[in-house]
């Protein structure tokens, strides 16, 4: 294999480590925004009750419900007070543009999938590439075996393993 091919599957590599790094951050950020609708139907339950409500990262302070007004950040630092309901439909549209994000990157995976397999053929095509095809691969490891040999054209083989006589050099003993 050549360098320029070396080159184009590390940089598919990193390309497909980067959109499954980007997909557990979507797929983390719809089960936070779950389990944020889900705790806002125990916020009338819990009216008049001590809860600990985050101040900053890891920091906590013991803070009373007095209503079920919420502020919530909409945007670019911009705060508005809204109730349960409202907040809930806002978080049932997040998490459908992230529904909406995990489908593209999944989509952007399939491309580059086509991408590695057209690639692979044009190089297989060029020379460049040789990849195994069916026979060989089952020869190589039929039966739970791993041979790993070459077939030399001309030489009979006994071998009752390989799976073209004509085409065995396997060096078994016969």
């Amino acid at each position: 294999m050549d360098e320029e091919l070396n080159r184009k599957f590390r940089i598919y590599e990193q390309q497909i480590m980067q959109i499954n790094e980007q997909l557990q951050a979507v797929e983390q950020a719809t089960l936070d925004m779950g389990q944020i609708n889900l705790g806002l139907d125990e916020i009338p339950k819990n009216k008049d009750s001590e809860i600990l409500a985050p101040i900053g990262r890891g920091i906590f302070v013991k803070a009373k419900i007095v209503s079920e007004e919420l502020t919530v950040d909409v945007g670019e630092g911009t705060f508005v007070k809204k109730t349960i309901p409202e907040t809930k439909e806002i978080i049932i549209e997040q998490i459908e543009k992230l529904g909406m994000m995990k489908n593209d990157l999944k989509n952007e995976l399939e491309k580059i999938n086509q991408e590695i397999t057209q690639t692979m053929q044009e190089a297989q095509k060029n020379g460049n590439l040789e990849l195994p095809t069916n026979s060989e691969e089952e020869h190589n490891s039929h039966e739970g075996h791993n041979h790993n040999h070459s077939h030399a054209h001309g030489k009979k083989c006994k071998c009752k393993e390989c799976v073209d006589e004509d085409k065995c050099n396997c060096g078994h003993r016969h």
